[in-house]
């Protein structure tokens, strides 16, 4: 077959590298990561070949793959990382039907964190992204409307994304609701199929937002409201529990869209680093029980290792537990963690990954966990997808500390079935929008002359990320 994209099969299907979804510095490898990497990059030479396969051919297969990820689990077991780690027969680097029984497509996917770089901003991709060039920006041709769809639908196994947005000043929006509309109908007017939903940007200590809620709950029927407590026009952020939060909630209840999706964690810099803390999550969904708050990140810090849960820490995912827990709320409240570029990160550490999703659920509940994916940042989630379709906690580890067995059954809650409840999907729709729509067609078609590019688009260095920032 001839592909368009890396002929030569030089990179690998599960991304491990430093890109960032430009919210933060990137973070760079470190050394069992590089290893990983390098095991992988031997492994699928020698796995193509005894499989009598071009090396291009090989890596879109599932095996490819498993290649990678079973790489990941040598360099991880060889530093002593072995709190999680992915659960994949050995044979299954060299036989794709084996590989493809253990990665292969097997739940609903609900992924309620998408992004892509506007058509206005980003024109169609007219040559391999790998030539791009950071000064010009002329990476952004990767990130298009059309790219998006493909990335997303056609070399993921996602069903529904939610298209969210970034924080910005009004009269600079990287992405505006126009412009996500308009990608949305690229993906309903494909008879109807209802895949992508669209939230509402609103920064509720800016001028304007308030009053803009209701032209994007009337007239763009937005599904969510998107919201950065640690943004502001001048630099300071705002808390879901004072005036301007309160008022925001308010102005949601009022318009029937009680999905607030709210940005946590990752933070923006110090002047509001204590408005990027999760401490104001569990008074607000006290206060307002018919409200659902859709926490964005979870609360991850990039770069910081997560371990056990730890009420006195006082920052990532352990504040957003705490803040539950101290307000009453128990599992299966109004309060989702969402996965957003941290699963991403925790990829990269497995002990970090047992403790950060054993937690999560331990505390919150296993229908309290939603898939996200920060993509396109990310190029096609596929490979977060098939990371953590075999992901396991260890067994003494999840007796130590109470956590679940990662079962294909809470799987699928985490991957599309728990986001059903806030969106106020049925499961019958649910099978409607999965199955048997020109998308699902045009993905049978597909899977015959697969073409992933297997890149990322976010900024992988401090100098991009700057630039990018600039």
């Amino acid at each position: 077959m001839n592909y368009r994209f890396d002929p030569e099969g030089r990179r690998l299907p599960i991304k491990l590298d430093s890109t960032s979804n430009a919210e933060y510095e990137p973070i760079p490898l470190e050394a069992h990561n590089h290893h990983a990497n390098d095991l992988a990059q031997l492994a699928s030479s020698g796995n193509a070949k005894r499989l009598a396969m071009h090396r291009r051919d090989f890596l879109v297969t599932a095996a490819g793959a498993a290649t990678s990820l079973l790489a990941i689990n040598r360099a991880n077991a060889q530093v002593g990382k072995q709190a999680g780690y992915f659960e994949l027969d050995a044979d299954a680097a060299v036989d794709t039907r084996l590989a493809q029984a253990s990665l292969g497509k097997k739940e609903f996917i609900f992924d309620v964190q998408g992004h892509y770089v506007p058509p206005s901003i980003a024109a169609s991709r007219k040559r391999d992204c790998a030539e791009f060039d950071y000064v010009s920006r002329d990476y952004m041709r990767c990130l298009g409307a059309d790219d998006f769809v493909k990335d997303v639908f056609l070399d993921a196994d996602t069903d529904m994304m939610v298209l969210s947005f970034v924080p910005s000043r009004r009269d600079a929006e990287p992405l505006t609701i126009e412009e996500a509309d308009a990608t949305r109908r690229i993906v309903d007017e494909l008879e109807g199929s209802q895949r992508l939903l669209i939230h509402g940007r609103v920064n509720p200590n800016q001028d304007g937002d308030l009053e803009d809620m209701d032209e994007l709950a009337e007239k763009y029927g937005v599904s969510a409201w998107k919201t950065y407590t640690q943004w502001g026009p001048d630099g300071k952020g705002f808390y879901l529990t004072d005036d301007v939060g309160i008022a925001f909630i308010e102005k949601a209840r009022k318009l029937g869209v009680k999905n607030i999706c709210i940005h946590k964690g990752i933070p923006f810099g110090r002047q509001s680093y204590e408005h990027s803390l999760c401490t104001d999550i569990g008074p607000a969904a006290k206060r307002f029980p018919d409200v659902n708050f859709l926490i964005y990140h979870s609360g991850w810090i990039p770069g910081q290792p997560e371990g056990p849960y730890d009420p006195g820490r006082g920052e990532g995912l352990d504040a957003l537990i705490r803040s539950v827990e101290e307000a009453g709320l128990g599992k299966g409240s109004n309060v989702y963690a969402e996965l957003g570029s941290t699963w991403r990160g925790l990829m990269r550490d497995v002990d970090s990954a047992a403790h950060g999703i054993g937690k999560l659920v331990k505390h919150l509940g296993e229908e309290n966990v939603l898939w996200g994916t920060d993509s396109v940042w990310y190029g096609s989630p596929q490979d977060q997808i098939q990371a953590f379709r075999i992901f396991q906690i260890a067994e003494d580890v999840r007796e130590q500390y109470g956590y679940p067995a990662m079962s294909d059954d809470l799987r699928a809650k985490i991957f599309g079935l728990n986001a059903l409840k806030p969106y106020h999907i049925t499961r019958e729709e649910m099978q409607m929008r999965a199955e048997n729509d020109v998308v699902e067609q045009r993905r049978a078609n597909y899977t015959e002359r697969r073409d992933p590019h297997h890149l990322t688009f976010g900024p992988k260095t401090r100098r991009e990320f700057l630039m990018f920032q600039g």
